[in-house]
């Protein structure tokens, strides 16, 4: 069975991204980071569901999209390492 893996990166990325929507609205966050967690869990049926990251030209790092934000991974085993989550309009570095 596959198992998801959080980055110190990935992790770090969800906890600003919630601080940023909570200035404005908590229950937003809470909503939004509902959303990422939902697709996140997703993956552990059907890990390579996402399209292939452009950048990086790897099949198994992979995106999801959820709004403005990609939701980037790694399928590596039986397992998928959540490697970023970032805005669209950001570039993509250290993964």
């Amino acid at each position: 069975m596959a198992r998801i893996v959080w980055t110190r990166n990935a992790s770090n990325d969800f906890h600003e991204l919630f601080d940023y929507i909570s200035k404005d609205s908590k229950f937003y966050a809470i909503r939004f980071s509902k959303k990422i967690i939902y697709k996140i869990e997703l993956l552990l049926k059907f890990p390579m569901t996402g399209r292939i990251v452009p950048e990086f030209d790897n099949a198994n790092i992979r995106e999801l999209l959820e709004g403005n934000y990609r939701i980037v991974y790694r399928v590596e085993n039986k397992n998928i390492y959540l490697l970023r989550i970032s805005h669209t309009s950001r570039q993509l570095k250290n993964l």
